[in-house]
């Protein structure tokens, strides 16, 4: 199947073509502004499917509102009259199209001979009116504002809010492809003539650029979002793509001695929290217990003895744990315990808490075992 896509480079070009070929779809028709004109007659001569995502939006004069939106448009449907070929269109429209402006009659013009040229032919098109998109590859300044507050805030800039109680309609670049191969499978999502993404999210601006701040200060509180919130989760992964290319990583703060080293890794209010314990050769840690607190070892590098006694018993419980196998340990409430490093390397453990540590409140009683 030869698939022509127009603006290929572009923010939604880019997602598209990578999930078309993620899919099998290998026979792809790239256009965009640095491609010869003369190949469109050829690509619209041989495609199966065509997306026309090409557009102008932030052009220098009003006149290429029209001439991005409108003569290109034009341009493509002649040439597919021009060669016979029925293959059905996609276009990305926006929103804008129910305004009067110079971008949302561009766009509403380009609607209409979509609209037209499926009278005309018979040919079946698909008409999208996108709202704000954001996702990865989105450039600041330029797409959408979540780009620009991902861009800005990962790098400590400013962020300009004039209204914070402006409501956004957003549309994640992922929701966005799903309906795009429903498309092209020939079973898109519609309402009346227009074809829509069924998954958007409201936010305010101002909630909006608080939460992207979150996620910045999450390096520093340890914080996860909380991913259950759709739109949260799709921010946060927007979030990351934007992160300067030397700042993936972060340092956590080690507590060593001795023994060895303790280290937070991340929290969370609702799933409690993470820590990586490193213990020396023949180093015993723990040897205390819990009211309510509860946890999971699991030993990932060395040779470790977990031992258990329940604080009204005599009776001494141990497991043998190694990173040759890795094994999930219990931690139960009751039960003083510790674990020793009885190998010769170093013994890593990651520990998972059911709450995360609180100095007011620790529930943590010493107790050898």
């Amino acid at each position: 199947m030869n698939i022509l896509v127009t603006g290929s480079k572009g923010f939604v070009g880019k997602n598209l073509i990578a999930e078309l070929k993620n899919r099998g779809y290998n026979d792809i028709f790239e256009f965009n502004r640095e491609s010869n004109p003369l190949l469109l007659e050829k690509y619209t001569k041989e495609c199966d499917f065509v997306f026309h995502l090409a557009g102008v939006n932030r052009p220098n004069n009003e006149n290429e509102f029209m001439e991005g939106n409108f003569d290109l448009t034009f341009h493509l449907l002649e040439l597919l009259k021009k060669q016979g070929n029925k293959a059905p269109v996609l276009i990305a429209s926006s929103i804008q199209a129910e305004r009067d402006n110079p971008y949302g009659r561009s766009k509403k013009a380009g609607e209409d001979l979509l609209f037209n040229y499926q009278e005309e032919t018979d040919v079946n098109v698909y008409v999208y009116r996108l709202p704000n998109l954001f996702g990865k590859w989105s450039k600041p300044n330029f797409n959408t504002v979540v780009a620009t507050f991902c861009h800005n805030i990962a790098r400590g800039l400013d962020v300009q809010i004039n209204n914070p109680d402006a409501e956004l309609n957003l549309c994640y670049i992922d929701d966005v492809l799903e309906e795009f191969f429903r498309a092209l499978e020939g079973n898109p999502t519609k309402q009346d003539d227009f074809c829509v993404v069924i998954e958007t999210h409201s936010i305010k601006l101002g909630e909006l650029a608080d939460r992207i701040k979150s996620f910045k200060e999450s390096r520093i509180n340890l914080s996860i979002p909380n991913m259950e919130d759709a739109l949260t989760k799709k921010l946060y992964s927007t979030y990351l793509s934007f992160l300067p290319v030397d700042e993936f990583s972060y340092d956590l703060k080690m507590n060593c001695d001795y023994r060895g080293s303790f280290t937070e890794f991340m929290r969370t209010p609702e799933r409690g929290q993470v820590s990586v314990n490193v213990s020396k050769p023949g180093i015993t840690k723990g040897n205390h217990w819990h009211h309510t607190k509860n946890e999971k070892f699991l030993v990932v590098s060395g040779e470790g003895l977990i031992r258990f006694r329940k604080i009204d018993s005599d009776e001494i419980i141990e497991y043998r744990v190694s990173g040759e196998k890795l094994q999930v340990v219990d931690i139960p409430t009751g039960y003083t315990h510790s674990i020793v490093n009885v190998g010769e390397n170093d013994l890593v453990t990651v520990m998972w808490a059911n709450e995360c540590f609180n100095v007011e409140k620790p529930d943590t009683y010493y107790l050898e075992v």
